[in-house]
């Protein structure tokens, strides 16, 4: 009887080390994935109706498409930084635009450091527009490159840059000069592109903190709280 036992012991071991042959590899990617939780796979790009050299394949720690609820599904704490929504109290947004998803948030770092972050969703061209067409019409002098950012697991994500500068009044002699620097790009969930599946529009926009350079390196940091490493093509 008790050799019977031991048999039974040693057949049921020798199928747990198999089974664990099997599934190990992928409990060990789950394990070792960005953030310790689900990685999520997006490509990115520099435009939204059509491709361009910079598209690429990344892959993100937070939901970004528009079958999660990304109000819901972004946390509030990430790293050193706090966030706190703040609704758009501009009604003209949501009728110009019509987006099927639209968060505005402000994060902070415990280094005084403050970062807006603007996530616009939909399906159709309606609610995207080069950020630049707004701030040209509102007064302010822009101009625009595109920057690669690296990220915190591997490879570089680009993005287009812009500085923006506008006159601010001052009751004094002096001319004081409002500043936003804004990077930002494009995220869709699949190689296909099509508006149908979703498009968002990643926009990051904070005051000037030392020089450009400076500043970028600050949205760099609250960056790699949401995408982790840039992937593999195709």
């Amino acid at each position: 009887m008790f050799g019977i036992k031991a048999r039974s012991t040693v057949v049921v071991g020798l199928l747990a080390l198999a089974v664990m042959a099997v599934y190990a590899p992928d409990l060990l990617a789950r394990v070792q994935s960005p953030g310790n939780g689900p990685a999520y796979v997006y490509v990115t790009d520099l435009d939204f109706w059509q491709r361009t050299q910079r598209e690429q394949t990344v892959t993100a720690r937070v939901p970004l498409d528009l079958s999660h609820d990304l109000t819901t599904q972004i946390p509030l704490q990430l790293g050193p930084w706090q966030g706190e929504d703040v609704p758009q109290s501009n009604i003209e947004v949501f009728i110009l635009l019509e987006p099927e998803q639209y968060v505005q948030r402000l994060y902070r770092d415990n280094q005084d450091h403050y970062v807006w972050l603007s996530l616009i969703g939909g399906r159709t061209s309606q609610p995207f527009h080069p950020p630049d067409l707004c701030y040209d019409a509102d007064g302010w002098q822009t101009s625009m490159t595109s920057q690669a950012v690296a990220l915190p697991d591997g490879g570089e994500i680009y993005g287009l840059w812009m500085e923006a500068e506008k006159a601010a009044p001052s009751t004094s002699s002096d001319t004081l000069v409002d500043e936003h620097l804004i990077f930002y790009f494009y995220l869709f969930p699949n190689g296909d592109r099509d508006p149908a599946d979703g498009i968002l529009l990643f926009k990051l926009t904070s005051p000037r903190y030392g020089t450009s350079e400076e500043t970028l390196a600050v949205h760099q940091d609250l960056l790699g709280h949401f995408l982790a490493q840039v992937g593999e093509s195709g």
